[in-house]
């Protein structure tokens, strides 16, 4: 800064000034129609958006009913924990299987029986001849005992 002797004043309290064209003017609507902003002051004529406190709901179609109020509630959840079980029945074990062979996860996804579930749940829906090795999750009384007439060797796996 320079000096009150070379002309120019200090920066004090009451000489400060915003920068020009830095602040604008409030608009001061309804003072009369030569300011252009009286009468309705700005807001048209008449109707539920020109009157004071107007605020406008979430979702509101103009009175006809809401998006939200035309679809169906959708009822229930989906549980994130429920183990889903890929089902075999000793009589496809029987059909596709032959004396030797092992039935586990792998062997299943390449016969086209298992679609992406992670357990295997052996069913006794049918008969089981043929002496196979079962590497299973869990199994019905009905399959354990046709597995064990059958002797066909059975392997519980843990979850």
């Amino acid at each position: 800064m320079k000096n009150k002797e070379e002309g120019l004043l200090e920066n004090k309290p009451n000489t400060l000034r915003p920068i020009k064209n830095s602040v604008k003017k409030r608009l001061r609507r309804g003072r009369g129609n030569s300011s252009g902003l009286g009468g309705e002051c700005g807001r048209g004529h008449k109707g539920q958006k020109s009157r004071s406190g107007y605020s406008r709901k979430l979702g509101f179609e103009g009175g006809q009913m809401p998006l939200y109020r035309r679809l169906p509630k959708k009822r229930g959840f989906k549980n994130p924990f429920k183990i889903v079980f890929c089902t075999i029945n000793v009589s496809t074990i029987e059909e596709f299987y032959n004396d030797g062979d092992t039935v586990e996860m792998e062997s299943l996804k390449e016969n086209g029986l298992m679609n992406g579930e992670r357990y295997i749940k052996v069913l006794g829906n049918g008969n089981l001849k043929k002496k196979v090795t079962i590497k299973a999750h869990k199994i019905s009384k009905s399959a354990a005992e046709k597995v064990k007439v059958s002797g066909s060797k059975l392997e519980i796996l843990p979850f």
